[in-house]
């Protein structure tokens, strides 16, 4: 199969379970030709600042214009990075944020857990680089209503998908071919 084209190099941001076998993120990077991926941590899995420096060092070994591709938690590490670092992106893919207000399921970090990470308060500026806001309207992880919030406050555009989980593959979701046109219109 032939790997999809693109002029910049796309840097898949995953969230805190990092790279999954079966996750429509790692299938994307084997289609890709010009990708790189945020590697996982070793400690500290769960501290919000070491994620945004993990973002910010893969970022410096890529030379030239870059898209940004994001699920989950890998979404709020992107609001962060941006809010600390100034690096010109051309776009951004981020796909089922969670919202840190509402209450997840068992097995999921708390909210008070997260807090002490740092990841709250979440940065609700504009982005400074083009968005796609990819939601669900049956995320267990956040409501359409808070991933219409968090789009609004970074300026980035809603793309409702309907019911899709949290599009992953407890979800139902290996490939997800709908990524790579996006990152195709964000490569324009």
């Amino acid at each position: 199969m032939d790997k999809l084209q693109t002029a910049a190099t796309v840097l898949i941001v995953p969230g805190l379970r990092d790279h999954v076998a079966e996750h429509w993120q790692t299938l994307l990077e084997a289609r890709l030709s010009k990708v790189r991926s945020v590697p996982p941590l070793e400690t500290a899995r769960l501290d919000c600042a070491k994620r945004v420096e993990a973002i910010q060092h893969a970022l410096e070994q890529i030379d030239g214009p870059v898209i940004l591709v994001a699920h989950s938690a890998g979404v709020l590490m992107v609001a962060h990075w941006a809010a600390r670092h100034n690096r010109p992106i051309k776009g951004a893919l981020l796909a089922t944020p969670p919202d840190l207000d509402a209450q997840w399921p068992q097995g999921y970090p708390s909210a008070e857990t997260l807090r002490t990470q740092g990841w709250d308060p979440l940065p609700k500026g504009r982005l400074p680089f083009r968005s796609l806001v990819a939601a669900s309207t049956d995320d267990h992880l956040a409501s359409l209503d808070a991933v219409t919030r968090m789009a609004e406050s970074w300026g980035s555009e809603l793309l409702n998908l309907g019911q899709v989980g949290h599009l992953n593959p407890a979800a139902g979701y290996g490939r997800w071919p709908q990524a790579e046109a996006l990152i195709l219109e964000l490569d324009r």
